[in-house]
Formats: structure tokens, C-alpha cells, sequence
């Protein structure tokens, strides 16, 4: 697998009025199979364009995205998307929603079966796959759309502010869920987040994102989730470099989101 190759890639929304709106210019870069990439920037950065572009739900104005040396051109079951609400069918049980994909692939019951009893073992939720979506917490459904996201085994994994619902100790289990899942799948995951702890815990390679049009600012590679993979979450945010990269992020952002109301101010 040679991962997901981005090269130029630009969108820019032509408004009503005549006029548009460049909401990404010029981004590039290669994301090697089995890579955990998180995505930060201020709001408007077109961080969630550029997942809806990857995911084949948008068609980019500018550039050619590649997954394992094919084209992308529109959605396809090697891309699959977490949303931050679940976006669950609420009246199917929780084996029917994980079990959804394999059977609109037509795979035979009893492999279906199986793949769904090892999904719902692995997300811990086997107690519950009998129970119908609206039965359960937050926390407790975004487990079930990992698990249905999983159940069609796609090359790359597009979270859009998976955890951004839940409270902050649910958010804390699901942190240490995704990874695992990533260190035991060796799945590709693209995570958007507004979080910046969330990023640099769960980004093994992180890009933090300029404001319209969006671009890349800058990108780390980062130790705290292969760390983390063994590790209690809390004890990886004590590391001193945590702390370091938090607070340059913190203040990279910031500057950003006082630019950003400058200009605005100055249109008013």
C-alpha cells in the first residue's frame, strides 16, 4: 500500500452574488499507509473541506488526490467517515448498524456474523449488540459508529471531530479506543479536531492549518501517540515536551484567530 498522495490541491465555492470564496489553496502531502494524522487551525480553515474532499463528497476546483496510486473521484468503501454525531440508523439495533456495510456488500450471514461479534469485542460493546442506538450514551455510539466504520475495512479512516460531543472523561477513554484501533488495525487515520491537547495526543503527525484560504502552516511529528498506545493518557500530557508543544501551538492558533478578527473588523 502506498498511503494517500495530495498534491495541490485547491476548492474555491462560487457564490450567488458573483463572487467566491477560496477555502483551500495549494495543499499537498503524502500520508504513508497505517500513519495517524490529526488537523488543527482556526475556524474556517477548511480543515473539514479538505476531509469532505478526501472522502469523494466534494470535488476539489484544483489537484489530484491518490489513494494506494488510484484517483480519487468520489466516494468509495476504501475511505470511510466517522462524524461527530454518529450518524447512526437509531432504530436498528447495534449489530445491525455495524453489521449495514458487510450486508450491502452481500457478504454470506454467518461471515458477517463473525466480523461484527470481533467489531463489537473489540469497541467493548458485545454486552450491548442487542440494544437499539437510541438505548445508549454518546460515548457508547461513537463506539458503535467506529466499530460500523471498521466493518467495511477501508485503506483510510476520515474522523471529523469524532469526540468533540462527549464529556471529558468519555472523550478520554475514546482517545485511548482510537488509538488502539490504530496500533491494532494499522488503518490510516485523518482526524480533524479543534482540541489541541486531542491533536498532539492522537497525531503522530499533526498539521496545523492557516486561515482561508486554507493552507498547511506548519507540520510536526510527534512520540505522544505511539506513546500513548501503552500508556495512561494523563501520564503522557505530564511529558515536559507535551507541555512545550501545547503552549506554541496554543499561541500559533491564537495569532491566527486575532488576525482573523482584524480582518474582519476592518470589513466592517
Amino acid at each position: 500500500m502506498s498511503g494517500l498522495s495530495i498534491d495541490k490541491l485547491s476548492m474555491r465555492f462560487d457564490l450567488p452574488n458573483g463572487g467566491s470564496v477560496q477555502a483551500l489553496k495549494d495543499v499537498s502531502l503524502d500520508l504513508k499507509a497505517g500513519e495517524l494524522m490529526s488537523v488543527l487551525g482556526p475556524s474556517g480553515c477548511g480543515k473539514t473541506t479538505l476531509l469532505n474532499i478526501v472522502a469523494g463528497f466534494l470535488a476539489p476546483t484544483d489537484g489530484v488526490m491518490k489513494l494506494n496510486d488510484k484517483q480519487i473521484s468520489g466516494p468509495d468503501a476504501d475511505r470511510g467517515m466517522v462524524f461527530q454525531q454518529g450518524a447512526l440508523f437509531e432504530w436498528m439495533s447495534v449489530r445491525d448498524n455495524v453489521g449495514f456495510g458487510p450486508s450491502m456488500k452481500g457478504t454470506p450471514a454467518a461471515e458477517k456474523a463473525q466480523i461484527v461479534d470481533h467489531l463489537l469485542n473489540v469497541v467493548g460493546l458485545q454486552d450491548f449488540k442487542e440494544k437499539a442506538v437510541y438505548e445508549l450514551s454518546g460515548g457508547m455510539q461513537q463506539r458503535v459508529a467506529l466499530a460500523r466504520c471498521l466493518a467495511n475495512d477501508p485503506d483510510v479512516i476520515l474522523m471529523d471531530e469524532p469526540l468533540g460531543a462527549l464529556d471529558a472523561l468519555t472523550r478520554e477513554k475514546m482517545q485511548g479506543l482510537v488509538l488502539k484501533l490504530w496500533k491494532e488495525t494499522g488503518k490510516t487515520i485523518i482526524l480533524i479536531t479543534h482540541s489541541v491537547e486531542e491533536a498532539l495526543l492522537l497525531g503522530e503527525r499533526l498539521i496545523v492549518m492557516a486561515p482561508r484560504p486554507g493552507r498547511i502552516h506548519k507540520e510536526y511529528h510527534l512520540p505522544f501517540a505511539e506513546m500513548g498506545v501503552d500508556a495512561d493518557l494523563r501520564e503522557v500530557k505530564k511529558h515536559p515536551d507535551f507541555a512545550v508543544k501545547r503552549e506554541e501551538i496554543l499561541e500559533m492558533i491564537w495569532d491566527m484567530e486575532e488576525e482573523i478578527m482584524g480582518r474582519t473588523e476592518e470589513s466592517a
